[in-house]
């Protein structure tokens, strides 16, 4: 079995990656490698930094970045999502949207490989969405409580991870890793 590591603190994203990649029968594990994260508003750009990076000898390796952007707000909080959910949090984000008829907003993932012979891979997911009114939902993370996928009524938070993997970001790029994997390791 094809065994790939992830550069993150965040067990969320390992478990949901998880899921995906042993569909096709790929082990997902989680180390504790500082990661240099660089200010971009480009997700691309700050996860091939970070993995370039990445202090380990562990192959192949990934980082993750994913943001919110918010049509209304002109992209906010795009690649600066987790420190904004860290500062002014969802209620934050929901006063700013307060008196906006145009809620609509995706999520983007980008997921960055450092495979054995030092190469860079890129796989990128999106789901378009809206903002919810208020936030629902105890599962997941982030702005997943006020985040609703097209094609459903209900936020990332009141999904079970699977159900969220039909439709997230994450998934839709962890599926492009794992087929590109399988294709070239």
């Amino acid at each position: 079995m094809l065994k790939v590591y992830i550069a993150t603190g965040n067990r969320h994203k390992v478990e949901e990656i998880s899921r995906i990649l042993r569909e096709y029968d790929i082990l997902l594990e989680g180390i504790k490698s500082p990661k240099l994260e660089i200010q971009s508003e480009n997700l691309e750009d700050i996860a091939v930094f970070a993995v370039k990076n990445l202090k380990t000898d562990l192959r192949p390796v990934i980082v993750e970045d994913a943001g919110l952007f918010i049509y209304a707000l002109n992209g906010f909080p795009g690649p600066y999502s987790s420190y904004v959910y860290k500062t002014i949090g969802i209620e934050g984000i929901l006063r700013l949207m307060e008196n906006e008829n145009n809620r609509r907003a995706y999520f983007l993932s980008t997921i960055a490989l450092k495979n054995k012979k030092e190469d860079i891979k890129v796989f990128i997911g999106k789901v378009e969405g809206y903002i919810s009114k208020s936030p629902k939902g105890t599962w997941g993370f982030g702005f997943d409580p006020i985040f609703i996928p097209i094609g459903e009524n209900r936020t990332f938070a009141e999904m079970t991870i699977e159900e969220k993997n039909k439709y997230s970001h994450r998934a839709k790029a962890a599926k492009k890793l794992a087929e590109w994997l399988l294709k070239n390791i």
